[in-house]
């Protein structure tokens, strides 16, 4: 089959890689334009440009494909010309009206990194984990009007481990996805068969995965120990949860463990810092061990070297 892939980030690229070891034909690639990435600020190829372009691949990167300007409809004609049976879009980040969804024989699939409907939007693997969901997955979705509601091809399972944040959990569901979508693509006889099977989704247990935003990465330690590790692991590695030391200086918590200890002082407090991490009091009196920390300007650090700067002290409140 004639393949468009749209995707943009490390998630997609290992969706992209996979079809490139199928028998189809990648037609072209759209990708979200070159963005100023790191400290010069250069601009700076996504992940699926720069496996596309290893394979010699036609890159496309228009701004929009809105219908109300010149622009948005000459890209909707571009596409158009590739003649393609399917496009697969994987994190592409940009919207698609339902003139491109239209557009391939077999319209559009999109790879959603959660067990649909549950977790629709742009952060379904932080809000899984921030939530305490013991699983998610992969959903091979038809794609239509609405965000993340079409009807679903395709699901597979993947289990959220105590020991999981977001960037394992990332890792494992852009392998699922990979194989999900190439399984789904065997042939047109297969992907046929996935379209005459497919189930709407049900709304009543649909739910929404807001965007992060980085001030609500910081930590209440009025909550519970087990919800604070939840929104710890969640936002690792990006925004990454912090803390106040003061007004002006946030204290970055890469990943913390379960203490047992228990208290009955000011959340928020230090109760003990050795090889083993910084013991903070929790909500409802229970405690978290923090295990890697990051001072402004600084690398994280580990236990030993977070007990060994000595900037912390036993009675500090974490803000």
């Amino acid at each position: 089959m004639k393949i468009i892939f749209a995707g943009t980030p490390d998630f997609a690229a290992s969706a992209l890689n996979r079809l490139l070891q199928t028998e189809h034909e990648i037609v072209a690639v759209y990708t979200q334009p070159d963005r100023k990435a790191g400290r010069g600020q250069k601009l700076t190829a996504s992940p699926v440009k720069a496996l596309a372009l290893q394979h010699d691949l036609v890159v496309m990167q228009p701004l929009h494909f809105k219908n109300s300007t010149e622009e948005g409809l000459t890209a909707q004609q571009e596409l158009a010309a590739f003649n393609a049976d399917v496009m697969v879009v994987a994190a592409y980040g940009l919207l698609l009206p339902q003139a491109v969804l239209d557009t391939p024989k077999y319209g559009c699939l999109n790879i959603h990194a959660s067990l649909l409907p549950r977790w629709r939007g742009a952060a379904p693997i932080q809000r899984a984990i921030q939530s305490g969901d013991a699983q998610t997955g992969i959903t091979i979705m038809q794609m239509a009007k609405g965000l993340d509601t079409g009807d679903m091809l395709y699901k597979v399972n993947c289990d959220i481990l105590a020991s999981d944040n977001a960037a394992t959990v990332h890792d494992k569901l852009a392998k699922i996805g990979a194989e999900a979508i190439a399984e789904v693509l065997i042939s047109e006889q297969t992907l046929q068969q996935y379209q005459a099977q497919r189930q709407i989704q049900d709304e009543n247990l649909s739910s929404y995965a807001h965007k992060i935003s980085k001030t609500e990465a910081r930590i209440d330690w009025a909550q519970p120990a087990k919800i604070i590790d939840l929104h710890i692991r969640a936002f690792n590695p990006v925004p990454v949860a912090f803390t106040q030391l003061d007004e002006h200086t946030a204290l970055r918590v890469w990943s913390a463990q379960s203490s047992t200890q228990s208290h009955t002082v000011q959340y928020g407090e230090i109760l003990n810092i050795d090889k083993n991490g910084v013991v903070v009091a929790c909500g409802a009196g229970t405690t978290i061990c923090l295990t890697e920390l990051q001072w402004p300007g600084g690398k994280p650090l580990n236990q030993v070297q977070i007990l060994q700067t000595q900037k912390l002290q036993v009675g500090q409140i974490l803000l």
